[in-house]
């Protein structure tokens, strides 16, 4: 069956990378095999939630044995394209612009930090963590000169349409958008989005429903 007979399911993907950062830390530690209610619970899944998980990547593991962990991560970094580097392109060199240049973590996982655009003059010509920051009129030859496969929205909301426009006129059908906004983009360029001030919301709402749960538990004696 060839890759595009294997159609892995979305939820599937987005739980790899979570396998793949405890596969690891186990090869890290020297730790030959592992069973999926081990990997289940690193990951913070149910154990046939795994396998079957794993099944799409045509590994069923050894009854009374496991995984074997270096071959199962092998064949994770394979699936998600992870056998190669994937420059990246940063459009928006702003506080966020700027931290994300400095994060050694993107290179060290295969996504180095091939360029950085931006449209204000007194940034263009700067160098931050060692790559020049270029006009974002420079994009298209930029892409082609440093083989950029991903593009990184960190611009204000107000221009992170357009920047990503460009992105995609110059050839990027991957983008990863840390804007608060809603990118409109054709249906063949793929899009993630991160939104820290959703996630803190989040976050704020499980806090809250601790908090609530823990006063209706209260007593007159634990005030």
């Amino acid at each position: 069956m060839t890759d595009s007979e294997r159609r892995i399911p979305e939820a599937t993907v987005a739980r790899l990378p979570v396998y793949l950062r405890c596969l690891t830390e186990l090869a890290e530690d020297r730790i030959p095999t592992i069973s999926s209610e081990r990997l289940a619970d690193m990951a913070g899944v149910n154990a046939a939630k795994v396998r079957k998980d794993l099944s799409y990547l045509g590994s069923y593991g050894t009854r009374g044995v496991g995984y074997d962990v270096e071959f199962l991560l092998f064949q994770m970094s394979r699936e998600l394209g992870l056998t190669q580097d994937w420059p990246v392109v940063i459009a928006g060199v702003g506080n966020l612009g700027q931290a994300l240049a400095n994060y050694g973590g993107f290179t060290d996982r295969g996504f180095p930090v091939g360029a950085l655009v931006d449209v204000d003059p007194s940034k263009v010509g700067t160098s931050i963590a060692g790559v020049n920051v270029h006009h974002i009129d420079e994009l298209p030859e930029l892409v082609a000169d440093k083989g950029i496969a991903i593009g990184v929205i960190a611009t204000p909301a107000g221009a992170a349409q357009a920047a990503a426009e460009r992105m995609v006129a110059a050839g990027i059908t991957s983008i990863l958008n840390f804007s608060p906004s809603v990118l409109s983009l054709d249906a063949d360029v793929s899009v993630r989005k991160v939104d820290l001030a959703v996630e803190l919301q989040i976050l704020s709402f499980y806090r809250r429903r601790s908090d609530g749960a823990a006063a209706v538990g209260s007593s007159p004696l634990d005030a």
